[in-house]
């Protein structure tokens, strides 16, 4: 098996029975924020784009890539997809012009034209917008583990799919937190030095519980060239930087005792067997090391190759003077109405400083859209106007995977993390919103029923767990969930959709009311 670097997560996998091509990135991601590091954007995409397979492990932007999928990959490539609950990956790849998909099972090896393939869905709100992924693969000469930024949870079932001879896996930042939060600076850097260790603790434990001979850093870091962003950049080794490079994570696992750490970056090739692993560079070794030897000069470069384009994104934003409190109230509102686990995690208004002059309030317990009267808000957000108005122009309804992951924002709170604030912002769309109520609701062993039309019925949809007090309709003794469209047999609780799998309905008849005829 041979293995290229295309950069960040992505990978071209060559076997004897067809090609994979997974999560290529080459676009700047999160408002321009986000380069790959190192460039890759002088490699042979055309090469790599007519791959047989075609795996996007989630939906965030240095995963999925929409412009350079729509140019550079070819539509018949088979997709690889990850079994999510929710169709996101699906119809977006779909809108691209992709026609072929192979859904793959969560934890279950498939074979597939001489593949023996398996992938594990994560599907918490927490995981991704609404989904992450891995894949392993098995071409008979190696087993590999792309985990990219999964965090799985069930390592009894990707175990059993090796012994793997490598392992690419992610162990850098990818989030916000501390440095966009309004803190001193001691304080920034103690959080900074802490998340930095864990997470670097945590991508540690993975490679220990799963065991492969080599051991390839991934999916991270970015690079960030925009003056303003500079700073987040690691160039110094500095112990308080959340966004440590692949050879500060090999030097961690040589100090932990881990062997076959494996440095590779764009265009480096890995011939990888059961007795054997080689990496050959695109050019010389030293000169694949720069970016790390010299971070400050390489970056430096790289920005002023990109500054034009860097310019051309800030210009693309849109401006033009949204009554954003009427947008957000329309938009917001009918959301707040559906989220009554949401609401009640929050537990309070949540302000947000849109630009100089427009400070707007989501009140949760009120449900509520409305501008801000001075009250107090333990969750504060300062944003740009016009980062605000281009994610009404364009209906972003992962805000978390556009906005936050930007770093293009100030932020304050009182108390811990709350995890339900950014459940809201990464759901403004209501069939991830009712999927996450229903996770919740899950996960609280929520075994409410509702009455409806003279049926006892669960209150949660088994497809998504939408709520069918609110979208269920009953004609008959068929009972339709209109969030999805999904239809059951109310006797006998059977799913009458196509692909129903073991998804039934609780239901029986309402008792009559006493002294009823």
């Amino acid at each position: 098996m041979q293995i290229t670097c295309v950069g960040h997560a992505g990978l071209y996998i060559e076997t004897s029975s067809g090609t994979i091509l997974c999560d290529p990135w080459t676009n700047p991601a999160y408002f321009g924020s986000w380069f790959v590091f190192p460039d890759n954007s002088g490699l042979d995409w055309d090469r790599y784009g007519q791959a047989d397979f075609l795996y996007v492990s989630h939906l965030h932007r240095d995963h999925f890539d929409p412009d350079l999928l729509r140019e550079r990959v070819s539509r018949q490539a088979t997709v690889l997809l990850p079994d999510f609950p929710v169709d996101d990956l699906r119809t977006e790849l779909a809108r691209l012009g992709f026609t072929r998909f192979e859904v793959l099972p969560s934890n279950k090896a498939v074979s597939l034209g001489g593949l023996r393939l398996m992938a594990q869905a994560l599907v918490s709100p927490a995981d991704g917008p609404l989904g992450d992924s891995a894949l392993a693969v098995d071409d008979g000469s190696a087993v590999i583990l792309n985990q990219n930024d999964a965090r799985p949870v069930d390592l009894d079932a990707l175990r059993a799919f090796g012994p793997y001879d490598a392992h690419f896996l992610q162990y850098s930042g990818a989030i916000w937190w501390p440095w966009t939060y309004e803190l001193p600076e001691a304080a920034k850097r103690a959080f900074g030095a802490a998340k930095r260790a864990n997470g670097m603790s945590r991508a540690l434990r993975y490679v220990e519980a799963i065991g492969a001979r080599y051991v390839v850093p991934s999916a991270g870091p970015a690079c960030f060239l925009d003056d303003d962003l500079f700073g987040l950049n690691d160039l110094t080794g500095d112990p308080a930087n959340t966004f440590p490079d692949q050879t500060v994570f090999l030097d961690y696992l040589r100090e932990n005792g881990i062997k076959g750490g494996t440095l590779m970056t764009p265009g480096a090739v890995l011939t990888v067997g059961h007795d054997r692993a080689e990496v050959r560079w695109p050019a010389s070794e030293q000169e694949a090391m720069e970016p790390f030897t010299d971070k400050e000069r390489y970056l430096r470069r790289y920005a002023e190759r990109t500054q034009e384009r860097r310019a051309a994104i800030r210009r693309s934003w849109a401006a033009g003077r949204t009554d954003v409190v009427a947008e957000l109230k329309a938009w917001f509102e009918p959301l707040l109405d559906l989220a009554d686990h949401i609401r009640a995690g929050v537990g309070g208004p949540v302000l947000l400083r849109i630009g100089d002059d427009c400070p707007v309030v989501i009140d949760f317990p009120a449900g509520e859209v409305r501008c801000y009267a001075g009250e107090s808000c333990r969750y504060q957000f300062a944003i740009p106007r016009p980062l605000v108005e281009e994610l009404i122009a364009t209906y972003q309804t992962d805000w978390v995977n556009s906005l936050f992951l930007s770093l293009r924002f100030r932020a304050r709170r009182i108390g811990p993390y709350n995890e339900y604030v950014y459940t809201f912002f990464k759901c403004l769309a209501p069939d991830r919103l009712m999927y996450a109520e229903g996770w919740y609701a899950e996960q609280d062993h929520d075994e409410e029923d509702i009455q409806l039309d003279g049926w006892i019925i669960q209150r949660r949809c088994p497809h998504l767990r939408s709520d069918l007090g609110r979208f269920g309709q009953i004609e008959g003794t068929t009972l339709t969930c209109t969030m999805h469209g999904w239809q059951f047999d109310l006797p006998t609780g059977r799913c009458l959709s196509a692909n129903a799998g073991n998804h039934s309905l609780r239901s029986r008849p309402a008792a009559p009311e006493p002294g009823a005829s």
